[in-house]
């Protein structure tokens, strides 16, 4: 029987729901406490012609544009505001001073990449982030984490705390 891509994407993402429902219960009863509950930033968008290359599969440098634009989304879930807002109005930056990443599956043209946003830690004045793409199969294709500092966009060389406001909305998807 033939399944949308859409019907296997909400299928997993039921089925996950319900994977950490269950461990959070069986945490609960075999301990009688509650476990931290954190979330995760979830989004997708489709793969279009200009980040393919040649053979058809995303070109590897932008991997890291999508994950740029996942992070640029995650602000919003996490922090109620734009990323621009960040930039313009509170004058931080958030600029990538450490990457690592794994090839584990190609993206092709018309795929649909999920991305699973989670953050490692919050550092007095550094952010790591841990990316997770999947393709609409459910295979996961490329992994990185990410480290950020946050600094002056008046004074881009001048490292500054994370602020506390900040600091609070970001933890919504800290491991």
């Amino acid at each position: 029987m033939f399944k949308s891509r859409w019907v296997r994407h909400l299928r997993f993402l039921v089925c996950t729901k319900s994977i950490i429902i269950s461990r959070l219960l069986f945490h609960r009863f075999q301990t009688n406490k509650l476990l931290p509950f954190t979330m995760t930033f979830l989004s997708s968008r489709r793969i279009d012609f200009p980040m393919v290359d040649s053979a058809g599969i995303v070109y590897y440098p932008r991997f890291w544009d999508l994950a740029h634009r996942f992070y640029e989304e995650s602000w919003e879930y996490t922090c109620g505001i734009h990323y621009n807002e960040v930039l313009e109005n509170y004058r931080l930056g958030f600029p990538l001073v450490h990457s690592e990443a794994n090839f584990h599956h190609p993206l092709s043209y018309g795929d649909i990449a999920t991305c699973k946003l989670r953050i490692k830690r919050i550092g007095n004045t550094s952010i790591t982030w841990d990316f997770k793409i999947f393709n609409q199969d459910e295979i996961l294709c490329w992994t990185s984490v990410q480290t950020t500092v946050c600094t002056s966009m008046d004074e881009i060389t001048k490292k500054v705390s994370v602020p506390a406001w900040m600091r609070e909305g970001l933890s919504k998807i800290q491991e």
